[in-house]
This record gives structure tokens, C-alpha cells and sequence, in this order.
């Protein structure tokens, strides 16, 4: 057992007890907050998804002056002050090693979820099967400028590659020109094989329509803000994507051994990420849900991205007390979380009864930090309760399945006459026809 800290400071985040009788009521219209921006985002990215269509490249151009500072190409989309190439050149050779080190992991456990073909007859002698073929071309969209996410460089676009997509797109905000040189290094390292320096709602367009020497993509994956997460939601159809991303959310359900100083540090790193991200622990032990509320509060005087943070938990995080693990796993399916970490003396044994997670950690020792970064596992997951239908992105997301069928004599003979009636009943004669003018019977006209 940890022992519990005293602090004076006063605590500001929502506690709720499980046992109370109006917690269902009280936590079911927590979840259902809104942690959106407050803009008018949908009106705003339409306009600008039919200037694209509309303009092309001169449209992009025109948003990414406006939006970015940066004079790109309408044709090429292009800037003369951004080179990949030069710019992966001065990423630092230590950070090198470790975009190396992550993306050798992350190959691997994608290799291992490549699924296999499949054919077989049945009893009736038919064969049936599916076949696996890569996508042709995907968009890659990776937050840029000041920010460095070389891992969402990574865990986006090694995937693709390995499933066999022969062409790789990455679009990347750089504003003023500014890009970081380890996504660059990273891009590089994936294997990109086109990149534009342009980002937001008008670069999700021209991957989805096309803009200049751009040509469109099958499917668009990879985060982005409101804009971004709203343009691929109105492209869907067009284009294919990933999933619409919402903001971070991490879960932590803690019992006596949790360490509260580890388990405060899981929970804001999540919460730095932005203020409508969302940290949540579900402690079984009162005690340690105290020691974890005083030590959030102790770590986010000291946090660089403090104010951030702090904005994050106290508008959305929580502390559930929780009377046993068997409970605190319902709540856990409740809320569905992004990441899930069963900071537990056995997480193997509840791990059966979580149904709802886009990613389990299991254990003291695996941080959900070590997910998004080196363990192989993508970060790309389901956010806003989606993990209740979703899952994170995959080998198979740059795949398609295509089933496969051939019908013997003897098949056919099983089979036709259950066609036929049911070809009939729908009121289909051409159905039915193309069936019956392969045997001796009449379809349903005759």
C-alpha cells in the first residue's frame, strides 16, 4: 500500500461514488458532455471542401496563404521553403535512433496481423473463399508545424506499407514554413511517396478530389482537429476513412498496489494533450483515489504543459470510487474508453470482462505513453465511447477482403431451386431467369 500525502490545496474534479443511488443518472449525463470546440465547424469545412472541388490546387493555395502563412504551387503544391529531405537532415541522431527503434516494432506487429486466404467446398460442392488485396493509394494526414508527432508519421503510414499500398500520400501543416525534422525523418523513414506541405480542411479535400499534380486517394487516415475530423466525416463516400477522431481519453482502474504518483502521471498525459481531452480513474480503494487526486494536483504545478492539463481535468476529468473490480469493469464498458489501463495486482483476470476498450494496458508497468510510442501496437484508436463498435487502425485497414465463389454441376443442382423461389418472391424475374435459362425450368416470367 502507498502511502497517502496530505495537501492543503483544493481539489477541483468531479468525484461520483458508484454506490449512490443517483449514480447512473449523475455519470451517464457526465459522459454525455460535449467536449467540441464550439465553433461552427461543419458549415465552415463545407465551404471550404467545395472550393476545392470547385478550384483545385488554386483553392489550396489560397486556404494555405490564409491559414498557414505558406505560398504553395497551385499546380505542384509545393514550397520552395519546405524540403523533406533537408529537414529530416537535422533531425538529431539520438532521435533518429528512436524513430528507427519504434518503427522496426511497430513493423512487427503489424506484419503479425496479416490475415490469409481462405478457400473451401462445402457439403454441397460449392467453393467458396475471400481473397486479401492492398489499397492503391492512401492519404496520410500528420499534425504539423511546431508540433512533433513523428509517431502518428509511423503508426499511420507503416501499416499501409506493409499491407502493400503502392502509394502513400502525406499532407502536413507547415506553417510560415516550419516543419518538425523528425516527422520529416520519420515520413522518410515509413517509406512516404508523395508529401505536400499543406494541412486542415483543404488538404483532406485535395486527397479526396484531387488538387493539382495531386492526384485523389482511395482512403484518408490519420488525426487532426475539429476541421480535419469534420472534413473526412463529409468526404466519407467520396473517399474512404479511417475513423472520426475525437479528443484523448485514457481510463485507469486502480486497486491497493497502484502506485498514485505513476497513476497521476498516466492520467495527464493525457490530459496535456488538449482541454477537451478527457482522464478518468475508477479507483477500488478510496484511499488511493485520494493519494492520485492530491498527486494530479502536486504534478500539474510542475507540468510544462500544466495549464493545458489542467483545463482538461477539471472540465472533464473524473474520480470514480468503486466497490470491487467486478463493478468498476461495468463502468469501464460504460464509458468505452480510447485506452484503458488496469493499473491492478491481476489484470489478467479482469481483463475477461472488459468489453469495450480501444487499447488495454495491462499492469504497473505499461504506461499507455509506451503504446503510443515503442510497443508496436497502434495509436490510432476510437475515441468518444466508438470503441463499443470500433477498433483501432490495422494492418487490415489498408486491406480489402473479396469473396470468392464457383458452383459446381452438383452445386448448382442444390442450389438453384432455393434461388429461384426466393428470386420469385422478391418479384426479380431477370434473377430468377439467370437462373432458370441454366437449367430446364421456367423463371417467374416465363
Amino acid at each position: 500500500m502507498y502511502r497517502v500525502l496530505e495537501s492543503r490545496v483544493p481539489l477541483m474534479v468531479r468525484r461520483f461514488d458508484a454506490l449512490q443511488p443517483d449514480f447512473e443518472t449523475g455519470f451517464a449525463a457526465f459522459l454525455a458532455e460535449d467536449r467540441g470546440t464550439g465553433h461552427d465547424v461543419a458549415s465552415i469545412v463545407r465551404k471550404i471542401l467545395d472550393d476545392v472541388e470547385a478550384s483545385g490546387g488554386q483553392a489550396v493555395a489560397d486556404y494555405t496563404a490564409k491559414f498557414d502563412a505558406l505560398q504553395v504551387n497551385p499546380t505542384t503544391l509545393q514550397s520552395d521553403n519546405v524540403d523533406l529531405h533537408a529537414l529530416a537532415a537535422d533531425c538529431p541522431a539520438d532521435l533518429r535512433e528512436a524513430i528507427d527503434f519504434a518503427h522496426d516494432r511497430i513493423a512487427a506487429y503489424h506484419t503479425a496481423q496479416r490475415p490469409a486466404d481462405h478457400r473451401f467446398t462445402d457439403t454441397a460442392g460449392v467453393e467458396l473463399g475471400w481473397r486479401w488485396t492492398a489499397l492503391e493509394s492512401v492519404g496520410v494526414y500528420v499534425p504539423g508545424g511546431r508540433a512533433s508527432y513523428p509517431s502518428s508519421v509511423l503508426m499511420n503510414t507503416v501499416p499501409a506499407k506493409i499491407a502493400g499500398v503502392s502509394r502513400i500520400v502525406m499532407v502536413a501543416p507547415a506553417p510560415g514554413g516550419e516543419l518538425a525534422p523528425a516527422v520529416a525523418y520519420a515520413a522518410l523513414k515509413a517509406g512516404v511517396d508523395e508529401f505536400y506541405p499543406i494541412g486542415g480542411a483543404q488538404a483532406v479535400a485535395a486527397l479526396a478530389f484531387g488538387a493539382g499534380r495531386l492526384k485523389p486517394v482511395d482512403k484518408i487516415v490519420g488525426p487532426g482537429n475539429a476541421f480535419v475530423a469534420e472534413a473526412k466525416r463529409q468526404g466519407f463516400g467520396r473517399v474512404g476513412i479511417d475513423t472520426i477522431a475525437g479528443p484523448s481519453e485514457i481510463l485507469v482502474i486502480a486497486d491497493h498496489t497502484a502506485n498514485p504518483d505513476w497513476v497521476a502521471a498516466d492520467l495527464l498525459s493525457q490530459a496535456e494533450h488538449d482541454p477537451s481531452s478527457q482522464s478518468i480513474l475508477i479507483a477500488v480503494d478510496k484511499a488511493v483515489g485520494k493519494a492520485v487526486e492530491i498527486s494530479v494536483e502536486n504534478q500539474l504545478k510542475e507540468l510544462a504543459t500544466g495549464e493545458r492539463a489542467r483545463l482538461s481535468w477539471e472540465a472533464h476529468g473524473a474520480i470514480i470510487d468503486a466497490p470491487d473490480l467486478e463493478t468498476a469493469a461495468a463502468i469501464a464498458n460504460q464509458i468505452a474508453p480510447e485506452h484503458l489501463e488496469l493499473a491492478i495486482a491481476d489484470p489478467d483476470a479482469l481483463l475477461p470482462l472488459i468489453q469495450h476498450a480501444g487499447a488495454v494496458f495491462l499492469g504497473h508497468l505499461t504506461p499507455e505513453a509506451l503504446g503510443d510510442y515503442v510497443t508496436g501496437s497502434n495509436h490510432v484508436l476510437p475515441t468518444s465511447r466508438a470503441a463499443r463498435f470500433g477498433s483501432g487502425l490495422g494492418l487490415y485497414d489498408f486491406l480489402k477482403r473479396m469473396s470468392i465463389q464457383r458452383v459446381s454441376p452438383e452445386g448448382f443442382a442444390a442450389l438453384a431451386p432455393a434461388a429461384l423461389r426466393l428470386a420469385e418472391a422478391e418479384r426479380l424475374p431477370a434473377h430468377a431467369r439467370s437462373v432458370s435459362i441454366r437449367t430446364n425450368r421456367s423463371g417467374a416470367d416465363g
